[in-house]
């Protein structure tokens, strides 16, 4: 089942929503930095992530009496929404940080955009103008520059990090088109977001034991401010990110990634201390470039999403 089709086009509430929610992201990749810097694990802060943001909103859920549901539907929603949302591109931005910076790490949100409206167009569901198509390869001249670009001034990126992070947009892009086509049937966003956070945090939890042999709490409990702080923002941000889901669709509210980016370049050089070269600058203009081609565009096509 679709998301209402009468709340899909972007609109004031949906601009509002897209740069609340994109703010709110792009906090987590410093905090990353941060958490990282004071000794806490890649799954541990992966799993204050979803599992402290499924934990806030499930209380919010309690106190309005909401019923969780546990159909079929629902669950399947719950996991792949997960795996593509979740746990895929946040193991993959924690681990790079420490090679790429995290406001490089962040610029690759900035791909899901073009992206999404790649995945949008090979299933049949848009099909975009020359406008869109323009967008489309400036999103690529500009990721080939970020990627091969010297990132952070003060030493070289890892190019094999900068390649693997490439799985982060489309990681999310597949979870943006996924979680439009397969809304359950009466499926709220609050509900949804909480469900898909839980079963990410089943997952890291899987993922600690595995590589870490060791449940990821312990480090969080050494740091509980910081723990607390990213839950809380985590939460606030799934719960205004399934609601962009309705009001934008996947194509817009994939736009987050730009927004994030910014917000996370600017505390990456404000109160980090990060300083990026001139390629790379030049690559994130070139990527913003092709994000608002992409967004303009009406084209000749249709969108059933």
């Amino acid at each position: 089942m679709h998301p209402p089709r009468n709340l899909l086009a972007p609109n004031l509430t949906a601009l509002r929503l897209l740069l609340s929610t994109g703010v709110l992201l792009g906090l987590f990749a410093p905090l990353g930095k941060v958490a990282r810097e004071s000794g806490i694990s890649t799954a541990a802060w992966c799993f204050a992530i979803a599992g402290g943001g499924a934990l806030v909103l499930l209380a919010l859920l309690i106190l309005r009496r909401r019923r969780i549901p546990l159909d079929l539907p629902h669950l399947r929603y719950y996991v792949i929404a997960a795996l593509l949302s979740y746990v895929i591109p946040n193991l993959i931005i924690y681990a790079a940080i420490p090679h790429l910076g995290a406001g490089m790490t962040t610029l690759y949100f900035t791909l899901s955009p073009i992206v999404t409206l790649t995945f949008s167009i090979l299933l049949g569901t848009k099909r975009p103008g020359w406008l869109g198509v323009g967008g489309i390869a400036l999103g690529c001249v500009g990721a080939l520059t970020v990627v091969f670009s010297k990132g952070q001034v003060d030493r070289p990126a890892d190019v094999t990090w900068a390649l693997l992070a490439l799985i982060i947009p489309v990681s999310l892009a597949a979870g943006n088109v996924y979680r439009t086509i397969d809304w359950p049937r009466d499926g709220e966003p609050l509900v949804l977001a909480m469900g898909s956070n839980a079963v990410a945090a089943f997952f890291l939890i899987l993922a600690a034991l595995l590589f870490d042999g060791a449940l990821p709490f312990a480090d969080l409990a050494g740091h509980p401010g910081l723990g607390l702080a990213q839950m809380v923002i985590a939460a606030a941000m799934f719960a205004l990110f399934f609601r962009l889901q309705i009001a934008g669709g996947p194509v817009y509210l994939s736009q987050i990634g730009y927004v994030a980016a910014a917000t996370s370049l600017l505390l990456g050089i404000s109160v980090l201390g990060e300083e990026y070269g001139l390629a790379t600058w030049m690559g994130g203009l070139v990527i913003v470039a092709g994000v608002g081609a992409t967004t303009l565009d009406r084209g000749p096509g249709r969108q059933r999403l």
